[in-house]
This record gives C-alpha cells, structure tokens and sequence, in this order.
C-alpha cells in the first residue's frame, strides 16, 4: 500500500501568512550567510541543508489522505480541503473521463472534514461514481446540507457524478473486503459527536488512520482491550498530535490528542511508523518543527528505540 497525505491541518485551512514567509526568509538568508552560498550550481546542496521548517512548508490545507492499494486502486480518507488537490491529479486519469470509481471512508462530518468536497472535480463529471462510506447513517444529509443556498451555488445532489452511500454497521464493525486481500474495519473514537479510526489491511501490513481523536490515561484503562486489538503492531498510523501536552490540559474534551500522548501511544500500541497530523491552525511551521523535535526527545525519554516518527506533511508518502 502507499499512503499520501494532502491535508494535515485541523479545524480550518491555515495558509502561510506573510509575517511568517518573511521569517522564513530571514531565516534562509541567515543559513545562506554561514553557507557562503555564492552560485548557482549550490543551492540544491544549500537546501537540502536548511532545517525541514525551511526546507518546506507542513501545509495548510485540512484532512484528506490517500490510499492506493497493490492492485493500484486508490481510496480517498476524509474531504477536507486537500481533496481538492487530489481531485486535480484524479482528473488526469479515468476520473477526467467520466470513468472514475473511488471509494471514499468518512471518519465523521465535521466541517473541517467535508469543506473540500464542493471543490473536488471528479464530483462534477458525468459518469463518475463516488461511494462514501460511513458509520454515520445521514451521511448524505451531511454532505448535501454544506452545498445547499445560501451556501453554494451548486447543490450536492445536481452535480452530475453517481453517488453512493455505505453504512457501516457501529455495533458488530463487520470489516469491509473492498478487495479480495484489502479488508477495511474501523473503530470509534473519543470526540465530540462521534469519529471513527479506519485499519487498512493488505498482504500482511497494516495502515490506520485515527484523526480527530481524545487520547487520554482514562481512554487507555476503559475499554484498553479492545482500544490496544485495534491499533497494536500498525506498520503505519497516522494520529491525532493537535496540541502541546500543557494546551491538552486546557481544552480537554475538545476532542484531540497532545503530540505527548500520541507517542505515548504509539509505543504502547507497539507501532512501527507513528505520524502526527491534524495540526494546530494557530501553530506556524516553526512551532510545528519545535513539536515534532519535542515528541522525539519524549520518545527517547521513554526508551524508545524501535518507533519512528514523523510529522505530517503534505505531499509526504509511505510506502508500506
């Protein structure tokens, strides 16, 4: 499987603003001067040496991930707004002739979640079928409400792709075969109105995507059973980090996850790849790059020798 990322921010888009690319670019020159950067032929070498929140920005655009399978089929997690992006790619193939077919798990309806489906392209196309699949039994409800007047000029259910809807049973979460060797199951989570983890499976490896998540000490004694089946031995799991531990203490209920405790639990849950998504709005790439530091030196402060860690990025994939 490969997992690609194109939207990493939680709660609402959050482009670079220009104090924080003038920063950067102070930033840059500062590292061009100890450089001595004084070419041309240079500068690949000069930024492949910057620190990565210069190298690169986090991104700003909210939940959408990616999954392509063995068999090359691709499956899409959430429609926040970098489905947008990925609509654009999707286009350049069956999608852009009316031939698409995507399956797409919604982990909840939050709007942070949806508000990049009204300026996904492949909706738009005759021919095309997209089929949601949900826990959330008024799914459809859900996306069509966003696209109705006053709100959007055009309505979810004008739009010319076929749609379908998919309801996931919450009580007996009987996995999905959606490929002969792919099985999708799924598990709910702590936050507001509700949210689900999706586990995909294939060819011995295991993905799981579990945004918009509370992990507390409580989560981990109720239901620890059941919570550590699910998520233990993930070769990949992309988690809620949205805050500090100390902004954690102060917004608890909010429904989301300190960096601190997300290591916590990946090591616990014996993970191979932990990544921290679903980033704070307010954070620049700055904070964003003393976190992610934070969260290693706290994995090594709790002997951590067999987890890696990263931070999400969009455009980052893996390959697993």
């Amino acid at each position: 499987m490969q997992i690609k990322l194109w939207g990493v921010r939680g709660s609402l888009p959050s482009p670079t603003t220009n104090e924080e690319y003038a920063r950067k670019l102070y930033s840059i020159a500062e590292h061009a001067i100890k450089f001595k950067l004084s070419n041309v032929a240079d500068i690949p070498g000069f930024i492949n040496s910057l620190p990565d929140d210069l190298k690169h920005v986090y991104g700003g655009n909210t939940t959408c991930v990616s999954v392509t399978s063995k068999s090359g089929k691709l499956y899409i997690l959430d429609c926040g707004s970098g489905v947008r992006l990925l609509g654009y790619e999707l286009m350049q193939g069956p999608c852009g002739r009316g031939q698409g077919r995507l399956d797409i798990f919604m982990t909840h309806f939050h709007w942070d979640h949806i508000q990049g489906l009204p300026f996904f392209t492949p909706l738009y196309v005759k021919g095309n079928t997209l089929t949601f699949y949900s826990p959330f039994k008024d799914q459809e409800k859900y996306l069509s409400e966003q696209m109705r007047a006053p709100y959007f000029p055009a309505s979810f259910g004008g739009t010319e792709s076929a749609k379908k809807y998919i309801i996931l049973d919450a009580k007996k979460k009987t996995p999905v075969r959606i490929e002969e060797d792919l099985v999708v199951d799924f598990f709910p989570l702590k936050h507001p109105g509700g949210s689900f983890a999706y586990r995909f499976r294939q060819g011995g490896k295991t993905f799981i995507f579990a945004t918009d998540a509370e992990f507390t000490g409580e989560v981990f004694e109720k239901g620890h059973e059941k919570t550590h089946d699910f998520f233990q031995d993930a070769d990949l799991l992309i988690i809620d980090a949205q805050y500090t531990l100390d902004e954690s203490f102060t917004k608890f209920d909010w429904g989301h996850t300190s960096y601190t405790m997300a290591v916590n639990c990946g090591l616990r849950w014996r993970v191979r790849k932990l990544v921290l998504t679903h980033h704070e709005p307010s954070y620049p790439d700055s904070k964003l790059h003393e976190n992610y530091h934070a969260a290693i030196e706290h994995g090594d402060n709790c002997k951590n020798d067999t987890m890696e860690i990263y931070i999400a990025t969009e455009g980052m994939t893996f390959d697993i």
